[in-house]
């Protein structure tokens, strides 16, 4: 301790609990768990195994962020479902609110407390119903201009974009203004569906999608007004995905090629990386929410409860001290 503070000018803390938003480099000790603790950063990005669903299911929807997430829609072996549920950071717990229309391959968007829920299939029928969700129930809203699933939703309760979809490959876009749809009638430059997308109604992205490999790997922007095609393709070409981050900083995780893909790449404005890390469920029809830096993996077929965290490179990251 007096070497520490003789070097650094101040005393190790003792603490006990972990600091919530500790400095890189602050050093501590937890008199708890009795371990001295350290805030580093990773130096490459990392999937860790999160507590599972409550209700298993595939072809689901997601919003939110890796500690106030939601979860709701999709397919189990029981049929469609309209269960919705929440992720504290920790665990899932089943909200009282279930959607008025149960479906799956649906798009979502939003937070925990606003969340939408829009398009997506009873297996049959194709519909455009939409939902809004308050943080305990569900109500609808007016229904999309274009019935439709397997499409990629992304953006706010109140300013949301859907792009693509259907069964035969769609370029569509509308924009949702907290109250209504509106076509846009510049749509995908790649018509596509089982596609994923990610960012805000005037800044987002489009990836992935059927049929493989061509369409894919294509990746486009969105400007509020236009779609503009991306030099930067998808190193893995692949349809059903998820996604999480921003125009400039994305991440696409898991789908389908010829088997199911664990495979995580990020975006950062003009190309994708292939991360070293895979999720350690390998799976499709999944859904994710959050950031490039704390994305939320769960859901996915073959049908799974699975729930799996991602930490980007650049992130603080706790590690214990130990002696040897």
């Amino acid at each position: 301790m007096t070497l520490y503070k003789g070097i650094q000018g101040f005393s190790v803390q003792n603490l006990s609990a972990d600091p919530t938003d500790p400095n890189e480099g602050q050093l501590w000790y937890n008199s708890t768990s009795n371990v001295w603790k350290l805030t580093s950063v990773t130096t490459a990005g990392t999937w860790a195994t999160g507590n599972n669903l409550n209700t298993a299911r595939e072809r689901l929807a997601g919003a939110g962020t890796q500690t106030e997430a939601l979860a709701f829609c999709g397919e189990n072996p029981g049929g469609n479902t309209g269960a919705t549920e929440e992720y504290n950071g920790s665990t899932w717990t089943t909200s009282p609110g279930s959607l008025t229309t149960a479906r799956q391959r649906l798009g979502g968007c939003g937070s925990q407390t606003a969340g939408l829920a829009f398009g997506g299939t009873q297996d049959p029928p194709v519909t455009g119903s939409t939902e809004e969700y308050n943080g305990a129930t569900w109500s609808p809203s007016n229904s999309m201009n274009t019935a439709r699933y397997a499409l990629a939703g992304f953006g706010t309760q109140t300013a949301a974009l859907a792009a693509g979809g259907s069964s035969s490959p769609s370029e569509a876009t509308e924009e949702y203004d907290g109250t209504s749809w509106a076509t846009n009638p510049t749509g995908l430059n790649t018509a596509r569906s089982f596609l994923s997308g990610t960012g805000t109604q005037t800044a987002g992205l489009a990836f992935g999608g059927n049929p493989v490999p061509a369409v894919g790997s294509a990746t486009e922007e969105y400007d509020g007004s236009t779609w503009t095609t991306s030099p930067g393709s998808l190193n893995t070409g692949r349809l059903s995905l998820a996604a999480a981050g921003t125009q400039t900083a994305g991440l696409a995780f898991g789908g389908y090629t010829t088997t199911f893909s664990g495979s995580t790449e990020e975006y950062n404005g003009t190309s994708w990386t292939t991360s070293p890390a895979s999720m350690s469920t390998a799976r499709a029809e999944l859904a994710g929410c959050g950031l490039q830096t704390s994305a939320l993996a769960f859901g996915g077929q073959p049908v799974t409860a699975a729930t799996e965290e991602w930490t980007g490179a650049g992130s603080p990251l706790t590690v214990t001290i130990t002696a040897s």
